[in-house]
């Protein structure tokens, strides 16, 4: 299937062109003929899947066709989004998609001076995206009205929730009008996420694409068995083959992010690190060059990532594998988007060998093991007490029983691609 035969506009069939894009992925391709017509819909699609443009495009399409003056603080579309990182990526989407329409838009998240994203309102947008602290900020202030919206997008729901946003996201619905389209895209369906979706949709056309908790099948997987004081030395053996040429490192840490990344640095690596404790404007600029190819690798930890959306990341190597197994599939999701080739490197010491057989267990997969010089047959074969992490240091959480509800601090899925 190719993008003309979804019958969108020619505006933005030259910008998806112009951007290199000529087939729409399965999420874009079941989803945009439903919402083209206005249905509301419900999208359960893994991270990398296209689900941004898959909404974006519509909005845009739709908007279009009527044209309205706007008004100050009035948009016409919300995209409502759990990091700041993913609202900035999405608002850039637009942009891109839309660079052949006359079309305004913005985003508002923490995290940096609200003064900008005042001013932005204040001459008027069409589509706002928004995470909900800074939406519900600025509403409070007065600088925002959200009676006019036509279109609402509620992306990475089942990310909203394990963040703690459900009181702020029915706040925000509850300004909203009856009259409306609203989209609901999630990357795992849960009964919490199906009684949210039953609240804020009508009739909706449910759309899913991918096995949850399955890892994309295009992505090589590969375990180096290391002794954890050996992973650095490992890491930068890697690093200098030329074909490792965007890699996403994942820690467990933010502490060891920024190690990492300064080992990496002393090395000759072009190399910076993203999490919780850095600036907002520290995590733009690390995002925007790695997006550039300024940096060859990003360290992050699994909270800062849920808003990376970079095309092209050649590896993701897991440095420390998690302690939770479905981040790992969120993780490798990073590589190998839409169909493309990726390769996923994971360092297991001793410690974490247990990480590893839940790992397996849940993909269903018998990662394949690489030899190398740094090779550890005791992180091979620890078991027991050895092969979980010393007391005080990331242990699992408990698990819970069959029907519970998710622990808070439970991680699911990060982020979408384009």
């Amino acid at each position: 299937m190719l993008f003309e035969d979804l019958d969108i506009a020619e505006p933005l069939q030259r910008a998806l062109t112009k951007e290199g894009y000529a087939n729409p992925t399965p999420i874009q391709a079941e989803a945009i003929p439903h919402l083209l017509r206005g249905e509301d819909l419900l999208g359960i699609a893994q991270t990398g899947t296209g689900k941004t443009a898959a909404f974006v495009l519509p909005v845009l399409q739709r908007i279009s066709e009527e044209r309205r003056r706007t008004v100050p603080g009035a948009p016409r579309a919300l995209v409502l989004a759990p990091t700041r990182e993913l609202a900035a990526q999405i608002d850039e989407s637009f942009g891109t998609y839309g660079q052949f329409l006359q079309f305004s838009h913005a985003a508002v998240f923490g995290g940096v001076s609200q003064e900008p994203q005042v001013k932005a309102l204040s001459r008027g947008v069409e589509a706002l995206v928004a995470t909900p602290g800074r939406l519900l900020d600025l509403m409070e202030q007065g600088h925002i009205d959200l009676k006019g919206i036509e279109f609402f997008v509620l992306d990475e729901a089942d990310r909203m929730l394990d963040m703690g946003f459900a009181k702020d996201v029915h706040r925000i619905v509850s300004a909203l009008p009856k009259k409306r389209h609203s989209l609901f895209f999630a990357a795992t369906m849960s009964r919490e996420i199906g009684e949210l979706a039953g609240r804020l949709l009508k009739d909706p056309v449910r759309v899913e694409v991918a096995p949850q908790a399955t890892p994309v099948e295009s992505i090589e997987q590969r375990i180096f068995f290391v002794d954890q004081k050996e992973k650095n030395p490992l890491l930068i053996g890697l690093l200098q083959q030329k074909f490792l040429k965007r890699v996403l490192v994942f820690t467990r840490t933010k502490r060891r992010a920024d190690r990492v990344a300064k080992v990496l640095t002393r090395s000759g690596i072009r190399a910076d690190a993203i999490h919780g404790d850095r600036t907002q404007n520290q995590r733009l600029a690390a995002l925007r060059g790695f997006k550039a190819g300024r940096l060859q690798v990003l360290v992050a930890t699994d909270i800062a990532a849920r808003g990376i959306d970079v095309e092209d990341i050649s590896h993701v190597i897991n440095y420390d594998l998690p302690n939770e197994p479905e981040s790992y599939v969120h993780r490798i999701g990073r590589t190998g988007r839409a169909g493309r080739a990726g390769t996923a490197y994971s360092f297991c010491s001793a410690e974490e060998r247990s990480f590893l057989r839940d790992i397996e267990r849940l993909t269903r997969t018998k990662i394949r093991e690489v030899e190398h010089r740094y090779h550890s047959e005791e992180a091979k074969n620890a078991s027991g007490a050895a092969s979980e992490p010393a007391p005080g240091g990331s242990k699992r959480p408990p698990r819970r029983a069959r029907g519970a509800a998710p622990s808070p601090q439970r991680s699911r899925r990060p982020g979408p691609r384009r």
